[in-house]
């Protein structure tokens, strides 16, 4: 997301330099970009990871079924492998 804006920032400078035209153009390519769905995906996926790591709650990993209703869980980070 930072690196967006800073790219739209760069695009209106040198826009600005270059006249109306290539602002219109530059700002074509990052409206563009930003609507693209590999960006869309690339945010979304990198927001989970972020989500992911900040999250206060362990991820459980199912251990031996006690029965067929009831399952133990134990947090990720404490499975013996």
């Amino acid at each position: 997301m930072m690196r967006l804006l800073i790219g739209v920032a760069a695009g209106y400078v040198l826009g600005t330099r270059a006249g109306r035209a290539r602002y219109e153009q530059i700002s074509k390519t990052a409206r563009a970009v930003a609507a693209s769905p590999v960006t869309k995906k690339a945010i979304e996926v990198g927001r989970q990871k972020l989500a992911d790591s900040l999250s206060p709650q362990p991820k459980l990993e199912p251990m031996k079924p006690i029965d067929e209703t009831t399952t133990i869980m134990v947090p990720h980070d404490q499975l013996k492998r």
